[in-house]
């Protein structure tokens, strides 16, 4: 018996057993949605209904390289919306053309991670406050923009990027997602950048001791999260066809979700982008079986909360029996 829990102690304390176990889950999810649902195994509507959550996704890629480095960013949502209401103030308000106003969102999606990032990084502000703040503050900006009402007219050529396909397969907003997953996974586990990220959020005394390049890095990694989410913001906006200072409400948690839950650690120094993109994956296929099934969302909610509850205290509680 003690050998077996020796065994299963060293099995989850290692980064990629817990990726593992996030597969484990994705794989056995599969046999559990067709019992919920006989539509669950059609691939064309799985497929259609992954590309509904991807942006969030996008946001999760970023997130992942935050909460490594010790940090949070609670504004990712936020940012997604500011950036789509902007879009829509550049062009059904001013009447830029379209190329120019996502390019002038996107970089204000980057300024917003750029404000993050000088509060942390600079003013040496704990992210949880500095994030909070922000929050509020560009969700509130993209009211005061738009009002309770919404901007709409975007042509066609933008719209709908949910009914696009590449090679006629995947909608375009998961496309996106996978190929930014490759390059996020590139950075963070073959780059010096991602040893710079897993060695402040390991321990940031010893990093700045070995000469890693702390407040640019941490600037560098809320520049990232404030792009991701822009481009978030923006194919949410062509998803929506209209731009609304509540889209994307209450993302910010399935983002956090999706990183947690694909073991990252949330006080820093482990993660990856394979367990992330797992994870997000893992609650597209629950929710979109409990859906098909007519479960109620509050109870869809209770299941991924349980699922982040299971993956965080299971290997806390191992660690602390072993020690």
């Amino acid at each position: 018996m003690n050998l077996s829990h020796s065994s299963l102690r060293r099995l989850l304390s290692h980064p990629l057993n817990r990726e593992m176990g996030v597969l484990l889950l994705l794989l056995l999810s599969i046999p559990a949605g067709a019992r919920l649902s006989p539509y669950f195994l059609d691939a064309p509507y799985l497929l259609r209904a992954t590309g509904l959550y991807a942006e969030a996704g996008i946001a999760a890629l970023a997130l992942t390289f935050v909460i490594v480095a010790g940090h949070i960013d609670l504004s990712v949502a936020s940012n997604m919306a500011l950036t789509g209401t902007l879009l829509g103030v550049f062009f059904g308000r001013m009447s830029l053309p379209l190329v120019a106003c996502v390019l002038l969102a996107l970089l204000a999606s980057l300024l917003m991670g750029l404000l993050n990032g000088v509060l942390v990084a600079r003013a040496g502000l704990p992210s949880l406050a500095v994030t909070l703040g922000t929050f509020a503050l560009y969700r509130g900006i993209a009211q005061m923009l738009v009002g309770d009402g919404s901007i709409s007219g975007f042509p066609e050529a933008f719209n709908g990027a949910d009914q696009r396909y590449l090679a006629g397969v995947l909608p375009l907003p998961l496309a996106v997602f996978l190929i930014l997953a490759a390059i996020h996974g590139l950075v963070l586990h073959r780059s010096y950048i991602g040893r710079w990220v897993y060695a402040i959020g390991t321990n940031p005394t010893a990093a700045r001791y070995s000469g890693v390049p702390i407040s640019g890095t941490l600037i560098g990694i809320f520049l990232l999260s404030g792009l991701m989410s822009g481009i978030g913001g923006i194919l949410l906006t062509s998803r929506l066809t209209a731009s609304r200072y509540d889209m994307a409400m209450g993302w910010e948690l399935d983002a956090i979700t999706a990183v947690v839950l694909g073991g990252t650690d949330i006080a820093g120094g482990r993660g990856t982008i394979l367990g992330t993109a797992a994870a997000f994956f893992l609650m597209t296929l629950v929710r979109t079986g409990m859906g098909l099934a007519d479960i109620k969302i509050e109870k869809q909610l209770v299941a991924i909360g349980v699922l982040l509850l299971v993956s965080v205290m299971l290997p806390n509680l191992l660690q602390r029996r072993r020690d």
